[in-house]
C-alpha cells in the first residue's frame, strides 16, 4: 500500500457476504478513546501506542489509549465538570450512557497510560500516580477486580469530566466481526503526571507531533486505522493543547460509518466525509 492505511485481507470476502445477505452485522459495543496531548517547543504532541502483533484486531497499528465501556462504568461516581445531562446532549445518548462513556475514557486512559483525569476536589488533579499502591489499583482495574467507581471512592477522588473534550465519533463498519461505537476525546496531560507503557495490548508508546505522525503514515511507515489518522489530521491547525480543547465543543459528533457497495463486481469502500480512505477492490484483487 502507498500509505499506512489498515486494511485486513478478509474484508473483501466479508463485504461480499454482507451484500449477499449471508453476513449479519453484529451490534457495536460502546467505547471511548483519548487523544492525550502535551505542549512542546514545536507544538502539541499526542500520546500513541502500537498494538501488539499478536492482537486479533488492528495488530501493529498505532492508536490512542481506549477501550470498551464496562457495564460498571454506569455506577455512580463522584463527578466534576459539565453535568451528566450536558454530556448526554453532547454525546447524543441518555445520561446513564453518557456517564459510562466519559468514565470509560478516563478509566482506559489510566489503565493504558497511567494518566488519571481525577482529583481530590472538583478543581484539582492528582500528581504522581507511579507508586506501588497506584500500580496495584491500576492492575485491579485492568483485571476487572475493581470498578472505577470503587477506585475513586477508595481514594476519595472526583472524576474531572471538564478535562475532556468530545472530538469525534466513529462506528466500526458493519462487515467487521468486532464492532465499536467509539467516542474520541481530547485531553491535556495533567501537570505532575507522566505516561507509562503499561498497556498489555501495546509493545511501544510514543509522544509524537500530529504532523510528524501523519507524514509517517503518508510514507507507509506507520500503520493506522482511518479514525486514527483522520483525528490526527484534525489536530494540525492547533498550536497548543489548550487550543484543541477549546475547539472541542464546536466539533461535529455525527457518527462516521464506512459504506461498501458492489459496482460490476468491484468493491467500493468509503467513509463519508473522508475521501482519502476510499478503496476500490476488483474481484480477487487488492485495495487500490
Amino acid at each position: 500500500m502507498a500509505n499506512g492505511q489498515w486494511y485486513p485481507p478478509e474484508w473483501p470476502d466479508r463485504i461480499r457476504a454482507l451484500a449477499a445477505g449471508t453476513l449479519t452485522p453484529v451490534a457495536p459495543k460502546r467505547a471511548a478513546t483519548v487523544l492525550l496531548l502535551k505542549d512542546t517547543d514545536t507544538g502539541p504532541a499526542v500520546h500513541m501506542l502500537r498494538r501488539r502483533a499478536s492482537m486479533a484486531f488492528a495488530a501493529g497499528a498505532y492508536a490512542y489509549p481506549g477501550g470498551g465501556v464496562d457495564p460498571r462504568d454506569e455506577h455512580h461516581v463522584r463527578w466534576a465538570g459539565p453535568t451528566r445531562a450536558w454530556w448526554a446532549h453532547r454525546l447524543g445518548v441518555d445520561e446513564t450512557a453518557a456517564q459510562a462513556i466519559v468514565c470509560a475514557a478516563v478509566r482506559e486512559t489510566y489503565e493504558e497510560a497511567g494518566v488519571l483525569l481525577a482529583g481530590p476536589t472538583p478543581d484539582t488533579v492528582v500528581g504522581d500516580t507511579t507508586g506501588d499502591d497506584w500500580e496495584a489499583d491500576r492492575a485491579a482495574l485492568v483485571a476487572r477486580e475493581l470498578s472505577f467507581a470503587e477506585f475513586l471512592d477508595r481514594r476519595g477522588l472526583v472524576l474531572r469530566s471538564d478535562l475532556l473534550g468530545a472530538w469525534a465519533r466513529w462506528i466500526t463498519p458493519e462487515f467487521e466481526p468486532r464492532r465499536y461505537d467509539t467516542w474520541f476525546f481530547v485531553a491535556a496531560l495533567p501537570r505532575g503526571q507522566r505516561t507509562r507503557n503499561v498497556s498489555t495490548e501495546a509493545d511501544r508508546t510514543v509522544w509524537i507531533r500530529p504532523a510528524e505522525a501523519a507524514a509517517a503514515y503518508d510514507r507507509g511507515e506507520l500503520l493506522m486505522m482511518p479514525p486514527t489518522i483522520a483525528t490526527l489530521r484534525q489536530l494540525l491547525p492547533y498550536a497548543t493543547a489548550a487550543e484543541a480543547l477549546a475547539a472541542a465543543p464546536g466539533r461535529d459528533l455525527t457518527p462516521v460509518l464506512a459504506q461498501a457497495r458492489l459496482e460490476d463486481g468491484e468493491i467500493v469502500l468509503s467513509w463519508p466525509g473522508h475521501d482519502e480512505f476510499t478503496q476500490h477492490v476488483a474481484p480477487g484483487g487488492t485495495p487500490g
